[in-house]
């Protein structure tokens, strides 16, 4: 290969770096008449389901992409988690708290960032948005009732019992964070479930360490 020929096999295999025009074609691509642009340095795709937000800082060097998820009183139960979340599961973006709100954001040097990348930052918090609080609820759920059934089995409790001692949590107001916020109900559904699927795997540490 030529000299000649290698420099424009090298240019060529460059990833393309964005400017705003990029943003603005790549939104009206792929959000069509729901972009708006608020020119030089933000953009909005506003639907029904979502109100994605793309900002520019004020030297046009630096990006911010970020999507409101939930309000803050929703997520509130569940801040550990989401803490727990921004270290190891959200990859290039993470979850903030802003206006009393749950927030998705990515931010990025202007400078290195590739149409591809920020396509994929788009993918990512469009997930994050419609995943919700759902994969924490869960999450904390599974916790706190494997902690039950280890504290049953060492009362020598059995699932029955275990069970009734769930709703009398309930009924007297022992829910903690996820009753206060309104997930009572749905909480008392989910622990009553994962009571029943974790009950035969789950065993007190020094059971545990012996068998």
């Amino acid at each position: 290969m030529t000299g000649a020929a290698l420099w424009c096999y090298e240019f060529s295999a460059i990833p393309s770096l964005m400017t705003p025009a990029d943003i603005t074609t790549l939104l009206k691509t792929r959000f069509s008449d729901t972009c708006t642009i608020n020119p030089p340095d933000a953009w909005q795709i506003e639907t029904p389901e979502l109100n994605l937000l793309v900002l520019l800082s004020s030297d046009q060097t630096w990006l911010r992409i970020l999507i409101p998820i939930v309000p803050m009183a929703e997520a509130q139960p569940f801040f550990g988690e989401i803490m727990e979340a921004n270290f190891d599961q959200t990859r290039m973006a993470r979850y903030a708290i802003h206006e009393n709100a749950l927030w998705a954001v990515f931010q990025h040097d202007l400078a290195s960032l590739t149409t591809a990348h920020f396509s994929a930052a788009v993918d990512q918090l469009l997930g994050m948005k419609q995943a919700g609080i759902e994969p924490f609820f869960n999450n904390l759920i599974e916790t706190r009732v494997r902690q039950i059934i280890q504290a049953a089995k060492l009362q020598g409790q059995s699932l029955e019992a275990t069970m009734q001692t769930i709703n009398r949590f309930y009924a007297e107001g022992m829910m903690g964070d996820m009753q206060d916020q309104g997930y009572g109900d749905r909480a008392l559904a989910a622990w009553q479930r994962q009571l029943e699927r974790l009950w035969p795997e789950v065993n007190p540490p020094e059971v545990a360490d012996n068998g």
